[in-house]
């Protein structure tokens, strides 16, 4: 076990007693669940289940590009000065406009799309709908859309509208995406640093 050790390049780990291994490790799970709470926090305060999200296609260039990390907001606070007047008074999301990104799942795709609003729809008793497009596609998004549906429920299936984003700082989650054994990898790689650190 020595010499494995030994060639892993982990002997630190023979010279740690097991209490402070237990403590090591409970640091890592401290950092886990810090990280969880932080994501939750910003779901309830973005009013979204994801307030971040990474561009994965080239479908918004050139205003987005892949890898590009967006953040998202789902609330009305303050967005009516920025989008204009509200489409309809009694409307629920009355600063979605025409032009405005938003982020979107469709029923049975597990993956958001990010796309541009080009066309809204409301009536007296139906919600607000929404037709969206890729910057960069040539049709419109009713394609993608759940079969015999023709525009998107603004309440229902727009997980956010986009507030900001930061350039490809996003390629990290596309790469342990698209390589799994990379995710396991780093997990492993930081979890031994945790349990390795000396105090």
């Amino acid at each position: 076990m020595d010499a494995l050790l030994d060639q892993l390049g982990m002997s630190e780990l023979r010279r740690l007693k097991p209490r402070q291994i237990l403590g090591q490790v409970l640091n890592f799970m401290l950092i886990l669940a810090s990280a969880f709470m932080i994501w939750k926090g910003l779901s309830v305060a973005a009013d979204s289940p994801s307030p971040i999200v990474v561009v994965l296609s080239g479908s918004m260039e050139p205003a987005f590009q892949r890898g590009d990390l967006l953040f998202l907001w789902n609330r009305n606070l303050g967005m009516n000065e920025i989008a204009g007047p509200p489409f309809h008074e009694n409307a629920t999301f009355k600063g979605t406009q025409v032009g405005e990104i938003v982020v979107y799942n469709v029923v049975g795709k597990e993956i958001p799309i990010v796309h541009r609003i080009v066309r809204t729809h409301q009536g007296k008793q139906t919600p607000l709908n929404l037709l969206t497009k890729g910057d960069n596609n040539h049709a419109d998004d009713t394609e993608l859309y759940a079969r015999n549906q023709f525009y998107l429920d603004r309440e229902k299936e727009v997980i956010g509208s986009v507030i900001g984003y930061i350039p490809f700082v996003g390629y990290v989650t596309i790469l342990l995406s698209e390589y799994p054994w990379l995710k396991k990898a780093l997990l492993g790689a930081m979890g031994l640093l945790v349990i390795l650190q000396r105090e």
